[in-house]
């Protein structure tokens, strides 16, 4: 009897130990895809920081897992642009423009789509990656209840609302939004902690971004916070 005991029991360990070892290395296996999402401050770099101040960025992508170490992650990105003093500044200058102050609107925003690399090392609790790609990005501004004097001279400030030029000068006298699309690169690196076993980490993240549109080249460098998995 007690021998029968002892190999029920010796059976049943075993059956624990072998279902505990699968469920271990299911947990340790690299999952085929990522994800992410978050958001932060986003600051605009010169010749943009000339126009636009520091605003918001959201980001959200997700794509496969190539490696232990290497991904590709898809993403978009929304980073504001608002209108700084000097963006503004010809708006309600009464030699250059006749706006309607009470109802005046003016922003700026800017939106990516890009396939990117990651390359990634993971520890038991913190995690270091850098990534860079490419895309299209698009920004559009918009101003209402604003319109230009016939004459105006042609200065960089009008080309970044969206304005065109001919002869040195304004030539459109009403702009109510303008969108610019353009291909651009990016890169940069972050940093992760593991909040569960699961697999979901707590990240920071700082990104470049670089998307030549004409005379109104735009950098910007936002700093994201948010989830990975």
């Amino acid at each position: 009897m007690m021998r029968r005991l002892r190999i029920s029991m010796l059976t049943l360990l075993t059956a624990c130990l072998g279902t505990y070892s699968a469920i271990t290395a299911q947990a340790q296996e690299q999952p085929k895809f990522n994800f992410h999402i978050g958001g932060g401050i986003g600051t605009p770099l010169n010749p943009t920081a000339e126009f636009a101040g520091v605003s918001g960025a959201f980001q959200i992508g997700a794509g496969p897992n190539l490696s232990d170490h290497s991904s590709l992650v898809g993403e978009f990105m929304w980073h504001g642009l608002p209108p700084n003093s000097n963006a503004l500044a010809r708006l309600t200058n009464p030699l250059a423009a006749v706006a309607i102050t009470q109802n005046l609107s003016a922003s700026s925003n800017l939106y990516a789509v890009t396939a990117n690399y990651k390359y990634h090392r993971e520890g038991k609790m913190y995690g270091l990656y850098l990534l860079g790609g490419g895309g299209w990005y698009y920004r559009k501004s918009q101003l209402t209840n604003f319109h230009v004097v016939p004459g105006t001279v042609c200065e960089p400030v009008w080309n970044w609302w969206g304005y065109s030029c001919q002869g040195g000068y304004v030539e459109d006298n009403v702009l109510v939004s303008k969108g610019v699309v353009s291909g651009g690169i990016n890169g940069g690196a972050g940093v992760t902690i593991k909040l569960h076993s699961s697999g979901v980490k707590w990240y920071m993240e700082a990104r470049y971004h670089y998307a030549p549109q004409g005379d109104r080249t735009i950098q910007v460098l936002p700093l994201t916070f948010g989830l990975q998995w």
